[in-house]
């Protein structure tokens, strides 16, 4: 079922349609980027040719702090004036997205010093990993909407589409969010108008409609605009981000946590490879060496089994005393690792190792028998 704007066919179904009825909540999310800021108006024009109620509608956004475009708080500004609708700007109130890559690493390192890691942790977010999407937006997304609308039906409409990825080429009219409901009452869903216009359209649909669109795509030629260094951002968009003075600064602070950790900012590409005439002479040096480290790292952590640093369902790592050869390949990547953090790490033998995991596995069964 579609909603028709014009010439462009917009998704609706019968539960959107529901939610109007009843006078649901609809918050229109904004990120700063083309798809959201055009599905936030196409939203708000069908919900105005279905007689929903203005006072029941809001814009949202959630802040990353300095991992975002210089530029995006005044480009969500100018979006929202355009809309006409009050705008909510909420935070993640323990720090920044790049306060929370620092927090994993030191965190990280912590538990592998004492040995609740089998291995060195990075501190990026990845594809796989969208800590960065769950914690940082969607999780304060949730927890702000649901202390401001207890009780409440809240419809967040999102700007994905089909075209963007397979992933998303699977993603439904709209759907129940399960993250919003509570025994107050309050219920979520999530609805998805954009699914079936492409990218060339999203672009048209600006021109028409005169709405701003983030200089990222304006003046800088980036594809898509997320963080300004996004985990999965293309080359030629982290190549765009770093050629922005107003980036420099966080470019420099990213590249100097993967120099210092010995991660790569993305799985396979280093974020100080894109723009390597921004480094000192000093920092080239530092990069071989830390590009060194990585490669040694994984070498010697890829000798320890994956089936051992990972529990079983419902049972607490380590889950298992490990085999001579597994201690043996602990305690060399940790000697090893040691060196690199400059830190004097304890249990850098395979009898001290399988000591530590000794003790651990009997305080843990301790602690379950309790």
């Amino acid at each position: 079922m579609t909603f028709p704007l014009g010439r462009y066919q917009f998704a609706i179904d019968d539960r959107i349609r529901e939610a109007v009825s009843a006078g649901a909540i609809f918050a229109l999310n904004l990120s700063g980027g083309k798809d959201s800021t055009m599905t936030a108006h196409a939203a708000n024009a069908i919900l105005n040719s279905l007689g929903h109620p203005r006072e029941r509608r809001l814009l949202i956004h959630a802040d990353l702090g300095r991992a975002e475009w210089r530029s995006t708080p005044a480009a969500i500004e100018k979006q929202a004036a355009q809309l006409g609708l009050p705008l909510a700007v909420v935070r993640r109130t323990a720090g920044d997205m790049v306060a929370r890559w620092e927090q994993r690493y030191a965190l990280g390192l912590e538990q592998y010093t004492e040995l609740k890691l089998g291995r060195m942790r990075s501190p990026w977010s990845a594809a796989s990993l969208r800590f960065c999407t769950a914690e940082m937006k969607r999780d304060v997304l949730h927890r702000h909407l649901r202390s401001q609308y207890p009780g409440e039906t809240i419809v967040s409409a999102l700007g994905i589409r089909h075209a963007e990825s397979s992933a998303r080429a699977k993603t439904p009219v709209s759907k129940v969010d399960a993250k919003l409901k509570r025994a107050d009452g309050t219920n979520g869903i999530l609805w998805h108008p954009s699914i079936h216009i492409s990218t060339e359209d999203v672009f048209a649909y600006h021109r028409e409609h005169d709405l701003h669109l983030h200089e990222a795509y304006t003046l800088h030629g980036a594809s898509r605009v997320s963080c300004a260094f996004c985990v999965i951002a293309s080359l030629n968009d982290l190549t765009v981000a770093a050629g922005v003075e107003s980036n420099r600064e966080l470019f420099d602070h990213l590249v100097g946590m993967e120099l210092e950790t010995g991660f790569s900012f993305q799985q396979g590409r280093w974020l100080a490879d894109v723009a390597p005439h921004l480094l000192s002479g000093q920092r080239i040096k530092m990069l071989a060496a830390a590009k060194s480290y990585a490669e040694k790292r994984r070498e010697l952590e890829s000798q320890i089994p994956k089936n051992f640093l990972k529990a079983p369902t419902g049972q607490k790592w380590p889950w298992r005393l490990p085999e001579a050869e597994e201690a043996a390949a602990i305690a060399s990547a940790r000697r090893f690792n040691s060196d690199w953090i400059g830190r004097n790490l304890p249990f850098l033998t395979a009898h001290s190792v399988t000591a530590k995991f000794e003790e651990m596995i009997t305080a843990n069964k301790a602690l379950s028998e309790g």
